[in-house]
């Protein structure tokens, strides 16, 4: 549905932090997407020749930043031309779990689904899979748009 190129498009983030390679899947208020996770990724930059297993597990404040990043990509669809001059915020989280690491090698599968939308503020639910096995829960994430020049800082 989205190739890399578009994703690159749709979100702000880039290396290091664009952590969404494409969108397999967009509907009216659900999404699909993929992350590889390789072991070329700055993160991994640190380990020795010989890292410990659990040292390759993909660090899971980025796990949820790469399924916020799909949320935000079905949030800018759902806003249209209303996001435009916007910038998306992430508000807050409730009911994470995780269920396993994902490793170098692993293609993780993001589902993301809009539960609620109020004005500029969007919820989202759902969560992650490796190989269709559950990795992640998402019980709910708020997303906001906020005019740009708003959260600029004042003029000194």
């Amino acid at each position: 549905m989205l190739t890399a190129a578009q994703v690159r498009a749709t979100l702000p983030h880039r290396y290091p932090m664009l952590l969404v390679d494409r969108v397999l899947d967009a509907g009216e208020d659900h999404i699909r997407a993929v992350k590889a996770v390789t072991l070329n990724e700055p993160w991994y930059a640190r380990l020795g020749p010989r890292p410990a297993p659990d040292e390759l597990a993909y660090p899971d404040f980025l796990l949820i930043e790469s399924w916020t990043q799909t949320a935000g990509i079905l949030a800018k669809r759902l806003a249209g031309d209303t996001a435009d001059g916007q910038v998306m915020l992430f508000g807050s989280m409730s009911g994470i779990e995780f269920h396993r690491r994902a490793f170098p090698g692993d293609t993780v599968e993001h589902h993301a689904r809009l539960q609620r939308a109020v004005d500029d503020t969007m919820i989202f639910e759902g969560g992650s899979t490796v190989g269709g096995e559950p990795l992640l829960t998402v019980g709910g994430i708020t997303m906001a748009f906020r005019p740009g020049e708003a959260l600029a800082p004042p003029p000194s």
